[in-house]
């Protein structure tokens, strides 16, 4: 109890650490990482098979980079056959 008690005691006593802030990724940085073209990648995230860009203006479009990092690592996105 006493254990239990002092864990406690010490988990509030430090701060939580920060989240970092979400990369974001222009199309000439996502074509970099995944080679396909951009014809390809417009059909892959109309299909489905790629994360959905996020406008941030009107005519700029970003893709964050964990999304795409963690599709890469699923094995989910082709190879760039299409």
């Amino acid at each position: 109890m006493i254990v239990t008690d002092q864990r406690e005691a010490e988990t509030e006593d430090v701060a939580p650490a920060k989240p970092r802030p979400r990369r974001m990724l222009n199309e000439k940085q996502v074509l970099e990482i995944i080679p396909v073209g951009r014809t390809t990648l417009y059909r892959m995230e109309k299909s489905g098979r790629f994360p959905k860009a996020t406008y941030i203006s009107p005519n700029r479009r970003v893709w964050f980079e964990d999304e795409i990092i963690g599709k890469r690592l699923a094995g989910t996105l082709a190879s760039g056959s299409e």
